[in-house]
C-alpha cells in the first residue's frame, strides 16, 4: 500500500460517515484526521498543517461554506471539497465561488471519492510549484543576478526594461559566461508571457542529426529509435518564451526551419506533414560574429535579420571592471547563506588580485571562485592564498610592445590587432596558449582572429620578446 504525506481532515457532524470516509482513505494510505463540527476543525486547522478537508454542507452551528471561507483566511493552500447531500446547483455554485475545488453529492461511491481527492491534491500541488516558481523569479530574475553599476550595464538593464514587454525577437550577443541566459530569463519574466513557460536549448551541446527532433519533435517510426511520438521544444513552449543559445552554430538546414518558424509560427515534426500552429517568442544569443558568419556563408541573411530586432551587446567583466566589487559582494552574501557562512573581511591583497585578474570564463568565473571560497573558507576572512593559483601569477608580463601613441595617432583597433598578432607569434600560432596569454577564451580568440584577418603565413613580424 502506497503512504501519502499529505494530510487530510475529515469533517462531518454525522459520526458514522466521517468515520466511513476515514476508513477509506486510511486504507489507501492517507494520513486522516476527523472533527464532528467546524469549529473542532478549525482549532485542529491552527495546530498542525493540512493539505485538504473534506466537509459535509450541512451542519448546526458553522455551515460547510462558512468553514470553506474561514479556511481559506487562515490557510489559503488547504483545498477543500465539499459534500452535499441534496445536490443543489446552488450550493455547488456557492463552494465554488468561496474557493472549493470540487463538491461530492451524497450517496458518492469509493472510487468517485478517491477520484476527487487526488485530484484535489494533484491541484494543490501544481499551484504550490506555480507560487514557488514564481517567488524564485523574482527573486532571482529582478535583475537580482544581473549586477552592474557600470554604464554598459546600466544600458543592457534599460534596454530589457524597453524590449520586455513586446514579443519582438532579441539577439544577445556576448563571451561565454557573461550571463545571455540571465538577461533572456529576465525579459521572459517581465513580459506577458512570464506564467507561460521558459524553455532554454544550446544549439551547439546537440547533436545535428537530434537537434531537429529536439526543436520540432518528431512521429512515431520517423527515424531508428522513434518509438514514440515526441514534442519538440518549440510545441512545449507555445504561449512561452524559448532561448536558443549558441545560435550562430545552427547548421544551414536547421536555420531554414528556424526561420519559417518565425515567419509563420508553424512548426512540421521530423516525419510528419501536419502543419502545427505555435506561438513562441525567440530570444537567441551567440558568441561570434554573424555578420562575419553571413558573409562566409554559415548563416543566413534572412534568418539573421529576423533574429536581430533587438541586439543587446553584454560586454565581458574585463570590460566593466567596475563591477567586479559588486559582483564579489553578491556572490560572498549568496553562497555566505547557502553555506552558513559570515565573511567579514576581505584583505586588501586578496582584493587587488580579485580585481587585477582578466577573468577570461566573465561573471560564471568569477561567481566559481568565490563559492569555492567561501565553501573552504574558516575564520570569516579571506586572505590572497585563500584563492585559486591562477589568481596569484605576476600581475603583468611583458609582451615587449612599444605603447607610447605615435604623433600621427593610432586606433584601438589597430592596437588590439597588434596585441593579438604578438601573442599568436609569441606562442607560435598555439590559439589555446595564446588565448591564455592575452586572458580571454578560446572562442573570443578565434573570432578575433577572423575579425582582423590574421593568418600565419601574414605574420611576419617578431614577437618582441621570443
Amino acid at each position: 500500500m502506497k503512504e501519502y504525506s499529505e494530510s487530510i481532515l475529515v469533517v462531518d457532524d454525522e459520526k458514522l460517515q466521517r468515520e466511513i470516509i476515514r476508513d477509506i482513505l486510511k486504507y489507501e494510505g492517507y494520513p486522516v484526521t476527523i472533527a464532528g463540527s467546524g469549529r473542532e476543525a478549525l482549532e485542529l486547522l491552527k495546530q498542525t498543517s493540512v493539505a485538504l478537508i473534506i466537509t459535509d454542507l450541512k451542519m448546526p452551528e458553522m455551515d460547510g461554506i462558512e468553514l470553506l471561507g474561514k479556511v481559506k483566511e487562515i490557510s489559503p493552500e488547504t483545498s477543500v471539497i465539499v459534500v452535499t447531500a441534496y445536490g443543489s446547483v446552488e450550493s455547488a455554485v456557492e463552494a465554488m465561488k468561496k474557493g472549493a475545488f470540487h463538491y461530492l453529492t451524497k450517496p458518492f461511491g469509493k472510487e468517485e471519492l478517491l477520484l476527487t481527492v487526488q485530484r484535489a491534491l494533484e491541484n494543490r500541488s501544481l499551484l504550490r510549484e506555480n507560487r514557488l516558481l514564481r517567488k524564485e523569479l523574482e527573486e532571482r530574475y529582478q535583475f537580482h543576478n544581473l549586477i552592474g553599476s557600470s554604464p554598459r550595464m546600466q544600458e543592457v538593464f534599460r534596454i530589457i526594461e524597453k524590449v520586455a514587454p513586446s514579443d519582438s525577437t532579441v539577439l544577445i550577443y556576448g563571451e561565454s559566461g557573461t550571463g545571455k541566459e540571465l538577461v533572456a530569463r529576465a525579459i521572459h519574466f517581465y513580459s506577458k508571457r512570464k506564467n507561460h513557460a521558459f524553455l532554454a536549448i544550446n544549439c551547439a551541446a546537440i547533436p545535428d542529426t537530434l537537434l531537429e527532433s529536439e526543436m520540432f519533435g518528431h512521429e512515431k517510426g520517423s527515424f531508428s529509435g522513434a518509438y514514440t511520438q515526441k514534442k519538440g521544444i518549440f510545441e512545449e513552449a507555445h504561449q512561452g518564451t524559448l532561448f536558443l543559445d549558441e545560435i550562430g552554430d545552427l547548421n544551414i538546414s536547421l536555420q531554414a526551419k528556424l526561420l519559417r518558424v518565425l515567419q509563420d509560427g508553424e512548426i512540421k515534426r521530423v516525419g510528419g506533414n501536419k502543419v502545427i500552429t505555435v506561438d513562441v517568442r525567440v530570444i537567441a544569443a551567440t558568441n561570434k560574429n554573424l555578420e562575419e558568419e553571413m558573409q562566409e556563408g554559415r548563416f543566413r541573411q534572412d534568418l539573421y535579420y529576423r533574429l536581430n530586432v533587438v541586439p543587446i551587446f553584454l560586454p565581458s567583466l574585463r570590460e566593466r571592471k567596475e563591477d567586479i566589487s559588486l559582483l564579489i559582494d553578491f556572490f560572498i552574501k549568496k553562497y555566505g547563506k547557502k553555506f552558513g557562512k559570515v565573511i567579514e573581511k576581505i584583505t586588501p591583497d586578496a582584493m587587488d588580485r580579485l580585481l587585477d585578474y582578466s577573468w577570461p570564463g566573465n561573471v560564471r568565473e568569477l561567481e566559481s571562485v568565490i563559492e569555492r571560497t567561501v565553501l573552504l573558507n574558516e575564520d570569516g576572512i579571506i586572505r590572497a592564498d585563500d584563492l585559486p593559483q591562477k589568481l596569484l601569477a605576476p600581475k603583468s608580463q611583458s609582451f615587449g610592445l612599444d605603447l607610447t601613441i605615435p604623433d600621427e595617432g593610432i586606433s584601438l583597433s589597430e592596437v588590439e590587432r597588434n596585441l593579438i598578432e604578438n601573442a599568436l607569434i609569441k606562442s607560435n600560432w598555439s590559439i589555446k596558449r595564446a588565448s591564455e596569454l592575452l586572458g580571454i577564451t578560446y572562442k573570443t580568440l578565434q573570432y578575433r582572429i577572423q575579425k582582423f584577418h590574421l593568418k600565419r603565413e601574414n605574420s611576419t613580424r617578431g614577437s618582441g620578446n621570443p
